[in-house]
């Protein structure tokens, strides 16, 4: 089961829906013509489209796996007594004093640059269920970071 918002949700469902309406009748178009092209051994074309193809395929099957097995978020049901999923937590590096913010997310959403981090992370995972003021130790490539969770925020 992948937990994850709405906004998720339609975003895969709309790029689900892009690569059957659009990619795949390409493809699809694409692989007869170089079909028709003549002796299969040796049509570079030919084998080119058949990895599209077939690429593309497993593209298909990995969102509609996914979207099978989501089940998007109420948030009206979270609270933010402790980090959850969707939940946006402030912390605060213990050792250089620097504070950051994060949303936890699922790892569809995750987008380090929109300040979106996977549950499925070493710090996500290190987040949550705790509360605010808890002091966390993550072990990242980096090594060791002890953190203070500041704020917990939907």
């Amino acid at each position: 089961m992948e937990y994850m918002s709405q906004e998720c949700y339609d975003k895969l469902v709309a790029e689900l829906q892009h690569l059957i309406k659009v990619e795949l009748p390409k493809a699809q178009d694409e692989l007869s013509e170089a079909r028709d092209k003549g002796d299969l051994s040796e049509n570079f074309e030919y084998h080119a489209a058949r990895r599209t193809h077939g690429r593309l395929l497993g593209k298909i099957r990995f969102k509609q796996n996914i979207l099978a097995n989501a089940r998007v978020l109420d948030t009206t049901r979270l609270s933010a007594d402790t980090v959850q999923l969707l939940c946006k937590v402030e912390v605060t590096n213990l050792k250089t004093n620097h504070k950051a913010t994060y949303t936890l997310a699922s790892p569809h959403e995750a987008n380090i640059r929109e300040g979106k981090i996977s549950m499925k992370s070493p710090i996500g995972q290190a987040l949550m269920n705790r509360h605010a003021g808890d002091i966390i130790e993550v072990r990242a490539p980096a090594g060791v970071v002890k953190l203070r969770i500041d704020s917990i925020q939907l």
